[in-house]
């Protein structure tokens, strides 16, 4: 699966970029300032990159498959740095948010809490994140092979609290592409209150 979304970055674009992403970006962009800087961790087609744009924030996209990088650079005309979120150095980047929509959810549990201490070194004091999970226990695999890991809210809310992620928000919305899918979202402020 390591492979998948630069394999069908093609199909992954067009099924992904129609959806109306409002529900669960609304929840975020209401907490933050005018211009406020947002890196879209596995920005995929860059539905969510366009969206903040239209709406007055600065967002830049990363990517690691690099043509879904392409596509949503052009589909959104922001930035999008490549790379891969468990290798990378995030604490040279400065953002007032994070959005993970729906980008850790191929991670195991144990692998979550140093994706979750890394990538929040991009983050300004005090800084917003969104993350959207699946819901369930145990895994889920899909019809083209790929692994979901579910997340219980009582485990997820446990890794945010060790985390020092506080809960500002929360939602649970059925999946627009699949109904048997329900996603978890989640907004969370980092660290104190500033």
């Amino acid at each position: 699966m390591d492979n998948f979304y630069e394999d069908n970055h093609q199909h992954y674009f067009d099924s992904t970029v129609g959806i109306d992403p409002t529900a669960f970006l609304e929840p975020l962009a209401g907490r933050l300032t005018p211009e406020a800087t947002i890196l879209d961790i596995g920005c995929g087609s860059g539905r969510d990159l366009l969206w903040l744009v239209r709406r007055g924030f600065r967002p830049t996209g990363f990517e690691r498959s690099p043509s879904l990088a392409a596509l949503a650079r052009k589909h959104a005309g922001c930035p999008v740095i490549e790379g891969d979120f468990a290798s990378y150095d995030f604490s040279g980047l400065q953002f007032s948010a994070l959005v993970f929509a729906g980008s850790l959810v191929h991670l195991s549990p144990e692998a979550l809490p140093a994706i979750l201490t890394s990538t929040c070194r991009a983050l300004v004091p005090g800084g917003i994140l969104l993350i959207t999970l699946k819901e369930g226990s145990g895994t889920s695999l899909s019809a083209d092979c790929r692994v979901f890991t579910l997340w219980s809210r009582a485990d997820i809310e446990k890794v945010f609290s060790a985390h020092d992620l506080h809960i500002l928000d929360f939602s649970r919305q059925v999946s627009r592409l699949r109904p048997d899918d329900i996603w978890l979202g989640y907004v969370l402020r980092f660290g104190n209150e500033e």
